[in-house]
């Protein structure tokens, strides 16, 4: 196993384990505008994360663009997204806490 595979190894756990935090987060977060956040920046971190580690193990041109592709596309649907999700939260007066959060554990709640 060389240094090449290790950086693809890493890559892939740390990028899943931030798509994994990103889903805990969006079970855990109490309201929607609080719930954008897991939901566009850990998450985008993670995918580029797992992105960079296709690219490390087949570093082609071809496959270089075809990622760096997929890797904008996710940033800008995911910003937008977010956007206007909030937007209309805000604009609904949604409450802080829509009551649709798993309660933290050992709580009574």
């Amino acid at each position: 196993m060389n240094a090449l595979e290790v950086a693809v190894a890493g890559c892939l756990l740390l990028g899943s384990g931030f798509a994994f935090a990103a889903g805990v987060g969006m079970v855990r977060f109490p309201g929607t505008l609080s719930r954008m956040h897991p939901a566009t920046k850990p998450q985008v971190f993670g995918l580029h994360l797992i992105l960079l580690a296709m690219w490390l193990r087949h570093p082609t041109w071809a496959t270089a663009g075809t990622l760096l592709l997929v890797g904008l596309f996710q940033v800008v649907t995911a910003t937008v997204a977010a956007y206007m999700v909030g937007r209309a939260a805000y604009r609904a007066g949604s409450p802080d806490d829509d009551g649709t959060a798993v309660p933290p554990l050992g709580s009574d709640t």
